[in-house]
């Protein structure tokens, strides 16, 4: 071996082992608890799904995931909260079809950049959503409800969390497509938007599945249709709209966990290699698809590329529709 290449191995050996040097200093992670950001109040699924990815952590890390719900805006001020936190791993995000499909659409002035500001980690969940009524208004399937709003425009009303969120843009395209005129009611999250819908105060919403279902059970809604393009394993009798004379709608949820921009990209890799972790459990999934969800895992690109498809989806919808924030 000449000296020049003896020099050259020895500097790429001595390279090496700096880099060893410097990894095996480095801290495992987490090293202390994490704040998983919720942003929308407790009750909603954003707010379940986020629970179950906090516990499911907090046992295969040995360190706590807390919950924070920041609700507030169409769901703005805490995707805001979590763009501007450290890139450390220590706060994340559960992001939405809402907060990162449709708000970049509707809102002109948005508080973040749903590609630039973040580090996209895994999708959790898909959510179908359900069409539910109380059970004061005497329709019990979709093309009764029609018939209803045309008769009497602008006497009924529907609840969702916020301009912009899922519930909005759905019950949006359901009055496109059938023509109907139903009076939005903006609430500062799914919870207190099920309270007055539960107690009356409004007709009707298109959400999530896992919020309504307990309620559904109880009788205290009663569902109309699933938005999804199956029926679902649970309420197997329950029709789709597809199939209840709307043949163009249907809209599913997602639920997904993000990070700040610049964060490392082998804690991304961690992080989502631990998600794929507990969604691989079958407790997790049977947790889930009690709850009406189904279980979604994917890589850091994929569910990137999930984003950006959302967002053209979603401009062309509000487009359509002249949806405007409250």
């Amino acid at each position: 071996m000449s000296k020049v290449s003896f020099a050259a191995t020895a500097g790429l050996l001595v390279v090496a082992g700096l880099v060893a040097d410097i990894a095996s200093a480095q801290p495992s992670y987490p090293m202390k608890p994490v704040r998983l950001i919720v942003p929308f109040p407790p009750g909603g699924s954003t707010d379940i799904v986020g629970r179950v990815a906090a516990q499911s952590l907090s046992e295969l890390w040995g360190q706590q995931v807390t919950v924070d719900n920041r609700g507030g805006a169409s769901g703005q001020i805490g995707v805001e909260l979590a763009a501007q936190a450290p890139p450390d791993g220590y706060t994340l995000v559960i992001g939405h079809i809402g907060t990162f499909g449709v708000n970049p659409s509707l809102f002109p002035k948005l508080r973040y950049d749903a590609i630039r500001d973040f580090a996209p980690i895994s999708l959790i969940a898909r959510v179908p959503n359900m069409l539910a009524v109380h059970p004061s208004l005497p329709v019990k399937t979709v093309k009764q409800l029609v018939d209803m709003a045309r008769q009497r425009p602008g006497t009924l009303n529907y609840g969702s969390s916020g301009s912009g969120s899922n519930p909005f843009l759905c019950v949006e395209y359901f009055k496109m497509l059938t023509r109907t005129d139903i009076v939005h009611v903006a609430y500062k999250g799914t919870g207190p938007m099920l309270t007055d819908l539960i107690a009356g105060h409004i007709s009707l919403t298109i959400n999530g599945v896992p919020p309504l279902l307990p309620h559904v059970k109880s009788k205290r809604l009663n569902a109309i249709a699933v938005a999804s393009d199956k029926r679902l394993s649970l309420l197997p009798d329950l029709p789709t709209i597809r199939e209840s004379g709307v043949p163009e709608y249907e809209v599913t949820q997602w639920y997904g966990m993000l990070a700040p921009a610049n964060t490392p990209r082998a804690l991304v890799n961690r992080i989502n290699a631990d998600i794929q972790a507990f969604l691989a459990r079958p407790d997790t999934s049977a947790r889930m698809s009690g709850e009406g969800a189904i279980p979604s895992g994917s890589s850091p690109e994929e569910f990137g590329a999930l984003i950006r498809t959302e967002i053209e989806r979603w401009a062309k919808v509000v487009k359509a529709t002249g949806a405007k924030p409250d």
